[in-house]
């Protein structure tokens, strides 16, 4: 390999969301000298898409146990409650953080911050910005505060050694380069490209799964991908598409199906303003009933709608759908990863010196679901963790020596989409799964890393591989759990099994096959582990 390019960092941060962000500025805070790698531009990052808001107690009728028992009820079984309890007790503190940085929350008349309700919440407690423009505030407030960030550059490859992290391999328009740093941190967002249809931006490629996996991390509850009930249909629309925040329903907008009928009515007490993973159940279940492709949204009576929601209105408008006197037309599509790389809840992994924040990350805040707005409070608060738990690592030896190159599996991502929208969405079953799997290996080849390409083809290559490598590890686990929890629902296995009550985690074996463990809690203290069969997964 020839390396075109050379730097020598404490942090090396891997994504430029509101994690990644929020890392940088508190290790830079601390003395350390840190740079972000970022694959697109300053807001190329689902942070930027968040519409709803941040899920942050209230001062008034509201408390923390409240928000805890909110996130456990939604996360069907699987939080880790001491994590919980952590990750919700810093909402109030980062929120303040972020404010003091200059970002801007929406007030209402008698001058307090204003907030809505949304899915699984009991209380009015999302504050907003820009009314439903929350991300982009965000990401605004982050980016401003002037962070070294190398933009159009990929990590390929984090390189450990003795001591753990050694550095980072990455390509970007300069050429192959090094990144000499004893921490990284992964900050990397979701996995919304392994699908067809999703809110993700085109990034989410499931880097930072690979690249932990490949470092020789662990990622657990993949099978929980949490897909957003309502995301604007538009007939063929592929790629990237517009979410209808949780916070329309919040103010009042009820789900229809064709016939005008409720879709949620007698589904769950809180009707549309059910978890995601219920209300997205419903309306594939009427979808499939009444053998359409989508149902709508009403929210004409919604005061104030185009005030209120003026970036859906956009959406909507562009889409030729006046919101204000028009049904809107929503199906679920792929929304957030609720599991991810396996961290404690200052981001630490098993890896010494690798961290993860943030979509990318599995610090048992979420379980089997994410209750609505609480990714970007996760990002704040666990980002600003990991961003000091850095300063454990300065002073580690840490300098790539060799630059070996290596191989990597990858499937066309075309395959992987089709592959997994038909058979690992809202709705799975056994073979299904098999065949999405069967379909994933037929069309497989392997990738030498890397390779005196343009950049553009590398990145191309290195995003589908990782896109290949999570896809095999969610469908395995997807396999594994033989019953329906949170948004992971088998149709052959409807009911939650007490037995199954348990996280697992997913490690990537030196010969390439997947080694699955029960991720140990307070309720089981034996850790128990079984191997699969492939024998061709990741690095050879």
């Amino acid at each position: 390999m020839t390396v075109s390019w050379e730097a020598e960092v404490d942090l090396v941060i891997i994504g430029g969301g509101v994690a990644g962000l929020t890392a940088a500025r508190t290790a830079s805070l601390r003395g350390l000298r840190v740079l972000i790698l970022s694959k697109g531009g300053p807001t190329d990052t689902s942070t930027q898409y968040a519409q709803g808001g941040i899920a942050v107690v209230a001062p008034q009728g509201d408390s923390v146990d409240s928000h805890v028992r909110d996130t456990v009820e939604a996360g069907a079984g699987l939080c880790e409650v001491d994590a919980v309890r952590s990750i919700v007790e810093g909402g109030q503190a980062a929120v303040a953080a972020l404010t003091d940085l200059g970002a801007v929350f929406d007030h209402g008349r008698d001058g307090q911050i204003s907030r809505t309700r949304e899915g699984g919440h009991s209380t009015r407690r999302i504050i907003h910005a820009g009314g439903d423009a929350t991300g982009a505030e965000v990401q605004r407030a982050l980016n401003a505060a002037g962070l070294p960030v190398m933009f159009g550059a990929a990590a390929l490859q984090v390189v450990t050694g003795r001591d753990g992290v050694q550095g980072v391999v990455a390509v970007s328009d300069n050429g192959f380069g090094v990144v000499h740093t004893p921490s990284v941190l992964l900050a990397t967002g979701g996995l919304g490209q392994l699908y067809a249809l999703s809110t993700n931006p085109p990034g989410a490629t499931g880097d930072g799964v690979a690249l932990a996996l490949w470092a020789g991390a662990a990622v657990a509850d993949l099978e929980f991908v949490q897909f957003h009930p309502t995301v604007l249909y538009t007939p063929g629309g592929v790629g990237r598409r517009p979410l209808i925040s949780e916070a329309v329903r919040g103010e009042g907008a009820v789900l229809v199906d064709s016939q005008g009928n409720s879709v949620t009515a007698g589904v769950h007490p809180r009707g549309d303003l059910a978890p995601r993973d219920v209300v997205s159940r419903a309306i594939a279940e009427r979808m499939r009933a009444l053998d359409t492709d989508h149902v709508f949204l009403d929210a004409r009576a919604v005061d104030g709608f185009a005030r209120r929601f003026p970036t859906i209105t956009a959406s909507c408008l562009a889409a030729g759908i006046d919101p204000v006197t028009q049904l809107i037309p929503v199906a679920p599509a792929a929304h957030y990863q609720c599991g991810g790389v396996l961290t404690d809840t200052h981001g630490r992994t098993g890896v010494a010196g690798l961290y993860a924040a943030g979509e990318v990350a599995r610090t048992g805040l979420h379980g089997a679901n994410r209750l609505a707005s609480n990714s970007l409070l996760e990002g704040l608060v666990v980002g600003e963790r990991a961003g000091a738990a850095a300063v454990e690592r300065v002073g580690v030896r840490a300098r790539i020596d060799e630059f070996p190159s290596w191989t990597l599996e990858r499937a066309d991502r075309a395959v992987v989409q089709q592959a997994m929208t038909e058979h690992a969405s809202v709705v799975r079953d056994g073979a299904g799964l098999a065949g999405a799997m069967k379909r994933i290996d037929a069309e497989t080849s392997e990738v030498p890393v890397p390779r005196a390409d343009s950049a553009a083809r590398h990145l191309r290559e290195i995003e589908d591989a990782a896109l290949t490598l999570t896809a095999r590890v969610l469908l395995t686990a997807a396999a594994a759990r033989t019953e329906s929890r949170g948004c992971h629902t088998r149709a052959e296995y409807p009911n939650p099994v007490d037995d199954r009550q348990h996280s697992t985690a997913i490690r990537l074996l030196p010969d390439g096959a997947l080694e699955m463990s029960t991720v140990p809690d307070d309720s089981r203290e034996e850790e128990a582990t079984r191997r699969t069969s492939r024998p061709r997964t990741g690095v050879q």
